[in-house]
């Protein structure tokens, strides 16, 4: 879940229910979309408008072929040859993770290419 908008590419908006937060707060969920962060990515994440953190299950990251390790201070999320992708430092019982915006809103591919006589 994520309240970051720019988060998420290939957006599908679409009212999918709520969710109730612990200060009994109930908040629409209103669409998903894909979260990419280098070669992680995450389907389906929900976007809840004025959500200020972005909340992942353990499972998610299974879902997407990942492993997740837990240390003292850090967390990993790897792929399954065991390179480390995501980091995460613990805080008050929680690991947190800086996500990067995506720039677009779908990926794109910059190619250049020069003849012989341009080189």
């Amino acid at each position: 879940m994520t309240g970051n908008l720019k988060l998420l590419i290939n957006f599908v908006e679409k009212f999918l229910g709520t969710v109730k937060f612990g200060n009994v707060q109930i908040v629409p969920i209103l669409g998903y979309g894909y979260l990419v962060q280098g070669a992680v990515t995450i389907k389906r994440v929900y976007y809840v408008k004025g959500l200020n953190h972005n909340l992942f299950s353990i499972g998610q990251f299974y879902d997407a072929d990942l492993e997740v390790a837990f240390q003292k201070s850090t967390c990993y999320i790897r792929d399954l040859k065991g390179n480390d992708l995501l980091t995460g430092s613990h805080g008050t019982d929680l690991y947190s993770i800086t996500l990067q915006e995506t720039t677009s809103p779908n990926p794109i591919c910059l190619m250049a290419k020069a003849t012989s006589s341009q080189a």
